[in-house]
């Protein structure tokens, strides 16, 4: 997707009349009074100096209908104001029933101000594609208007004649109102839907007839604002809003997407004006040696909550905005009301607001703050992209895709880091774009990109080549090409941005899940030394990349012999003690340890097996099955010193009981083949010990889990051989199939 830095507003576009409103509580009348004339004087400003990005062209004569409406009714309140000012008793001047009204009328000024700077806020394509719905929401408060001035006691305000008379009007006016739909605004709307249909048929549409659409009725003058009318609607469908036809929508971005390069070439040249920002930055406060601890987090990129920076923002179903565990916890409590807005939270479910999360961690980035994409935000990216993938959208980007792929045999070296660019956010998502872009050759001209000085043509290069591999056709094209994967580790090793390093980490990841392909990048020269290095000073996510490349790399037969003069088994000896990527690493040593050399060489160090037992005891259960696995293996490839060492390992018993009880299928049987190894190790110069596999018999049968609560340096425990037989009371199967089997079925 497009860049988030185009999102002038960090608040999500809601439609204004959707939702819970309330009025002022416990407000004089004179208060209420004052307030509704500001708002309305507030709505008044704010329409007669609109900003320069205001699309008055749609829905124009509805918003000046509204207000016009809306200046009448601010006579009505300024009248009102100086009556209550001038009254003796003003508390009492107005009757119960004009109270409620007026209440009502604070509603509908908030409303017709919000809707209007929905209009002025939204793009030119949304606007024009919600046409109807919009016209729809003017003429619904036109209606309001009409209804609460029939009930409005005019008799009882004591108006002045001209102020009634202006009243009594608009009471008429607002009661012949009818539904306005521009008629040209509904023929460029059909018009937009026949490029639609065009492309569905799979022709191209004339480009004189877009240019007339786009350029000369929307307004859309160059590739700038093509750019942000495509951030604006993918906005709107990340964020789901309301009723919206995903299908549509991905259609029409397409379209925009294809007319941007069609009708505007490439001269949009400032890509790496946005992109080097956060950089730039970067790049002066590493050259000060320190970071500046005296700047400020934006108070837009703060929780309303917590008032913290925010890892994880989301939108509730009020369009606030706030982050995901503050709003969570407030939910839990049992509130379901807005905590900024006040208004009723029509349901609980909380969408990400990925615009506000990009500027976050571009922010972050720049100021050398960790800041970890949550696995969550980016979980439904391709099922929306799914839902995007109509005929048409599939179309019309292969169309762009053609253009883009042009660019970069034949364009000048900024024209070619805007297509590679493109590209890349092309092949993000969509199982069709990986296909058709790689299809059109682009593989072979993004591979002399990796190599390139420009630190965002480079990045962009590896990403893309990084998105086009998750297509599984697309592995071969890119081990297929000569000298690809060279470069794919270059980037690795000395890539000009983090990023970059981090993206062909996750290459090496993509691709090593093919097995044929494993041996190739183990024997590619610095790759496996390279991941080493990233899993070990790398951050959070360049860690979890390179940690799953190792993973898959083991299970190769012969990798053990890289892994062990690389630096990878060192590696991932001390990943085990990441929380990140401790579960992965597990499960390579486990790989890694079937080698009886590796084996010995992990046991060797005292801190592995104490990080293994570690993990078995706060890990995930994923995490736990690859730590008694791994120790498993250290055992039995290890030889009897080194299961004598495990087996003396505090806690060991109750650490494999748990597993034993809680673990999965596997751990359970990994634990049985560990305590049976611990039993075999055992002699009679060894009987004691002393480390806390100690039982009652008669308690072992009432509470397996119960320990000896103490032990003296002299105290000699029960035989290992009892204590197994206490601990797996109910699982002589498991334990008599683990027997005279070394190694079981994984």
């Amino acid at each position: 997707m497009s860049s988030a830095l185009a999102f002038l507003s960090l608040r999500r576009r809601r439609l204004p009349l959707a939702g819970a409103f309330f009025a002022p509580a416990d407000f004089s009348d004179l208060a209420l009074i004052h307030t509704i004339a500001s708002l309305a004087g507030e709505l008044l400003t704010s329409h007669y100096n609109p900003r320069p990005s205001s699309h008055a062209q749609f829905q124009r004569r509805n918003s000046v209908s509204l207000v016009r409406k809306v200046k009448i009714l601010l006579c009505l309140f300024e009248f009102l104001k100086d009556s209550l000012s001038s009254s003796s008793s003003p508390s009492s001047l107005f009757p119960r029933s004009a109270i409620l009204c007026f209440r009502e009328l604070y509603i509908l000024v908030y409303r017709a101000k919000l809707l209007l700077e929905y209009c002025s806020q939204s793009s030119r394509l949304w606007l024009l594609l919600r046409n109807p719905q919009i016209s729809g929401n003017f003429h619904d408060l036109n209606q309001e208007i009409a209804t609460l001035l029939d009930v409005l006691p005019l008799d009882d305000l004591h108006l002045s004649a001209d102020v009634r008379e202006q009243i009594e009007l608009l009471q008429r006016q607002t009661r012949r109102s009818k539904l306005y739909v521009h008629p040209q605004d509904e023929e460029l709307r059909r018009k937009l839907f026949s490029f639609l249909h065009e492309f569905e048929q799979g022709e191209v549409p004339d480009p004189e007839e877009l240019r007339a659409a786009f350029i000369d009725q929307l307004g859309i003058l160059d590739a700038k604002a093509c750019r942000t009318e495509i951030e604006f609607l993918e906005e709107q469908i990340y964020n789901l809003e309301e009723d919206a036809d995903l299908s549509l929508l991905g259609g029409v971005v397409a379209l925009t997407r294809y007319c941007r390069f069609l009708l505007f070439a490439f001269q949009e040249i400032d890509v790496e004006r946005c992109s080097n920002q956060a950089k730039k930055l970067r790049k002066g406060l590493a050259s000060q040696g320190s970071l500046d601890s005296s700047f400020t987090i934006p108070k837009d990129f703060c929780c309303p909550i917590s008032l913290d920076l925010m890892r994880d923002p989301v939108i509730t179903s009020t369009g606030q905005t706030y982050d995901r565990a503050s709003i969570i916890q407030w939910m839990d409590e049992g509130h379901c009301t807005c905590p900024n807005s006040g208004q009723m939270l029509a349901h609980n479910r909380l969408v990400p607001n990925r615009a506000l999360r990009n500027l976050i961690s571009q922010w972050c980035t720049a100021h050398g703050i960790p800041c970890e994409t949550p696995e969550s935000a980016e979980a439904s990216a391709e099922s929306i992209a799914t839902a995007c993938a109509s005929k048409a959208a599939v179309k019309a980007n292969q169309a762009t895709a053609r253009i883009l792929v042009q660019q970069l045999s034949t364009g000048s070296e900024d024209e070619m880091t805007v297509s590679v660019r493109e590209l890349r956010l092309l092949a993000k998502t969509g199982r069709e774009n990986r296909a058709f872009i790689a299809e059109n050759g682009a593989i072979p001209l993004l591979s002399p990109l990796l190599y390139s000085c420009n630190p965002v043509a480079q990045e962009n290069a590896v990403t893309a080549i990084l998105n086009l591999s998750i297509h599984d056709g697309n592995k071969s094209r890119i081990m297929d090409e000569e000298g690809c994967l060279t470069l794919i580790v270059g980037v690795l090793r000395q890539g000009w941005t983090t990023e970059a390093r981090e993206n062909a980490a996750a290459t090496l990841f993509s691709l090593s899940a093919v097995h044929e392909y494993k041996k190739r990048i183990i024997d590619e020269p610095g790759a496996v030394e390279a991941l080493a290095n990233m899993l070990t000073d790398g951050s959070p996510r360049g860690r979890k990349d390179a940690v799953m490349a190792l993973f898959n790399l083991s299970t190769y037969q012969e990798s053990w012999v890289r892994m062990m003069d690389m630096g990878a088994l060192s590696a991932l000896v001390g990943a085990v003690k990441d929380e990140g990527v401790a579960e992965e690493a597990a499960g390579a040593l486990a790989l890694l340890m079937k080698e009886p050399i590796v084996a010995e060489a992990v046991g060797s160090e005292e801190a592995a097996i104490h990080s293994l037992m570690g993990l078995m005891r706060s890990g995930t259960a994923k995490a736990k099955e690859n730590a008694v696995a791994a120790l498993q293996e250290l055992c039995l490839r290890g030889g009897f010193t080194l299961t004598q060492r495990v087996a003396r390992m505090p806690s060991l018993g109750v650490l494999l009981q748990t597993i034993l009880f809680t673990g999965t299928k596997r751990a359970r049987r990994k634990a049985a083949l560990l305590a049976k190894m611990c039993q075999r190790c055992e002699s009679p110069a060894s009987m004691a010990l002393g480390n806390g596999w100690a039982f009652d018999r008669a308690p072992a049968r009432t509470n397996p889990l119960r320990r000896s609560s103490s032990f003296g340096s002299g105290d000699v425990s029960v035989s290992v051989s009892m204590a197994i037989s206490l601990l797996y009371t109910g699982m002589e199967n498991l334990v008599s199939a683990s027997i005279g089997n070394s190694v079981l079925p994984e």
